[in-house]
């Protein structure tokens, strides 16, 4: 299985630039293109194992990186959406160092558990990353459409306050600015087969981390 090797997600150079093409054929807009690589790198940053991105990636470069010159540093000069994404990869960045949920499980099973992969219609992806005496939790919900979702219920390991740690969605990285900033109460109602739940704001083409706030004290 993937926890009996040290594995590292990663976008080479080539898939990097192919799959920029790709988000940007396939989507009508900047916005979605962004949101697409916003979520595309919050996925890569929260999913265990360790992250490897390639020089230019966190500028949505599309362009394939060349030995020849340096990195397109233009284009954080060109509207929101470069430095946005730039902002989101520093903030995940020291999300991942701050948070030990994030790093000290990486390959061990015991640090990773599905919550619910099963909305397969709505494209909705939500886990739990903890540390190996499950004291520290961070919920991850990934919603990998355009279409935003209120008021969703999601199934919780732990009751009280959750506090939104970090939205790919938030303004200051280009997003819209859906979500939950005041946090969610969590009630106890099982759901998802967890013993509580409380009902999240699921912003378009994004990822947003909670934690419970009894925790963070």
């Amino acid at each position: 299985g993937c926890y009996e090797c040290i594995f590292t997600i990663y976008i080479r150079a080539g898939e990097y630039v192919r799959a920029s093409r790709d988000f940007w054929a396939c989507a009508r807009d900047d916005w979605r293109r962004f949101a697409n690589l916003r979520s595309v790198l919050s996925y890569q940053w929260l999913f265990p194992g360790k992250k490897l991105l390639f020089m230019g990636g966190e500028l949505g470069q599309s362009s394939e990186w060349s030995e020849n010159r340096e990195i397109d540093w233009a284009l954080l000069a060109m509207g929101p959406y470069h430095s946005g994404a730039q902002k989101m990869v520093a903030a995940l960045n020291r999300l991942y160092l701050d948070e030990p949920a994030l790093h000290q499980c990486e390959f061990d099973p015991a640090g990773f558990y599905w919550v619910d992969c099963s909305d397969y219609e709505s494209s909705i992806l939500i886990f739990v990353r903890q540390t190996t005496d499950s004291l520290r939790r961070v919920l991850v919900i990934m919603n990998l459409t355009p279409t935003p979702k209120e008021n969703y219920s999601i199934g919780l390991p732990v009751g009280g306050h959750w506090v939104e740690r970090f939205n790919s969605d938030n303004r200051e990285f280009g997003g819209s600015g859906m979500g939950r900033p005041d946090g969610v109460q969590a009630r106890s109602d099982s759901v998802m087969g967890q013993p509580y739940s409380g009902d999240f704001t699921l912003p378009p083409l994004g990822a947003a981390v909670y934690s419970p706030q009894e925790q963070m004290r």
